[in-house]
């Protein structure tokens, strides 16, 4: 009798231990931690841009929210779904697909696997889908400050704009860009050329050379790590580049006078921080100047005290919703005529 009172003292023992480690379920229990996943288009993670601005985000929920989390690369748009269901078959609890380029291999693992909790940043399209959180950004709000920047800081009344690719995402980027240089500077003569390529720097060079040429000494790139090329090449011309989606300034701090900033990271934050308190919903998210989603460099070493206040204006008056930026072909033309060349 005493051994068998014993052997079930030991049995109850392991089971209170088992549970205070969080084991004895197949999955590690209750208190394993959320896995997230993220999947990049072709730029890649370490595209000093948009994917990159998104793992940063990622790696902050890790630190501070005690998220798993893990990145596929994609080489080609072929990548993209099996990358997608490599995460599903691996149990992730979110999968963030980064671009609009994912949207339609989004679409299709959110589709077939209705319990896994997709986002996917810089689309719409699957905001009908439950299980889908679009992030999207107000990018022509940041977009019109640094173009604003260039109308005032050109010396040629001469600049350029390299845009990744077409979409109508994309040429948010550059109907902002124009309506702000334009607002600085009716004179301004805006070139501007589809690098069709997010991950081609030596293209971003090509067309840099080729604004140079036609006058141009200010270049806004809206083209990942196309636009690395792009800046380096400013750099090399000596005249004044303008990097997007984070403070692009530490590529060369003497040329980039300003940046774009598209705060990808603190959505991709926000996202998983929502997953993790249990309130994370498919739908429309829009990140904006008044939340945080989108903004100018606070890098200011090369810019003269005039910009800064002049542009320190024109974004008190976008907080305060005194500026409506165009976001559409219809909305810019509207108001600027046939000026953007892109769309």
């Amino acid at each position: 009798m005493k051994k068998k009172v014993l052997a079930l003292l030991m049995t109850a023992v392991l089971a209170l231990s088992l549970t205070a480690c969080g084991g004895g379920a197949a999955g590690g229990g209750e208190d394993a931690p959320l896995k997230v996943g993220l999947v990049t288009d072709t730029g890649g993670v370490e595209d000093q841009s948009f994917n990159q601005s998104a793992w940063e985000g990622l790696q902050r929920a890790k630190e501070e929210l005690g998220v798993e989390i893990n990145y596929l690369s994609s080489s080609t748009d072929s990548d993209y779904a099996p990358n997608l269901e490599t995460f599903v078959d691996e149990g992730y609890d979110l999968i963030i697909s980064v671009g609009f380029l994912l949207a339609d291999a989004t679409r299709a693992a959110a589709e077939a696997n209705p319990d896994v909790k997709f986002a996917i940043i810089d689309d719409a399209s699957c905001a009908d889908l439950d299980n889908v959180s679009c992030l999207t950004f107000k990018a022509e709000q940041a977009s019109y400050l640094v173009g604003y920047v260039a109308g005032l800081m050109t010396e040629k009344d001469n600049i350029g704009f390299v845009l990744g690719m077409a979409s109508d995402v994309m040429h948010q980027f550059g109907y902002g860009y124009c309506a702000g240089a334009i607002d600085a500077n009716p004179n301004v003569t805006i070139q501007m050329a589809n690098a069709n390529s997010f991950g081609d720097s030596a293209m971003g060079s090509t067309l840099t050379t080729t604004f140079v040429t036609g006058g141009a000494d200010v270049v806004y790139h809206a083209a990942g790590a196309t636009g690395t090329g792009v800046i380096s090449e400013c750099q090399a011309k000596g005249i004044m580049a303008i990097g997007v989606d984070s403070d692009q300034s530490y590529l060369a701090p003497e040329t980039v006078i300003t940046s774009a900033m598209k705060h990808v990271d603190n959505a991709v934050y926000d996202t998983v921080k929502k997953l993790v308190e249990g309130t994370l919903e498919g739908g429309l998210n829009v990140y904006d100047i008044n939340n945080g989603g989108v903004d100018i460099a606070p890098t200011t070493d090369n810019l003269t005290e005039e910009v800064i206040t002049a542009v320190n204006e024109v974004k008190s008056k976008l907080e305060a919703g005194d500026i409506t930026v165009p976001d559409s072909k219809d909305a810019f033309e509207a108001i600027y005529g046939d000026v953007y060349e892109l769309d």
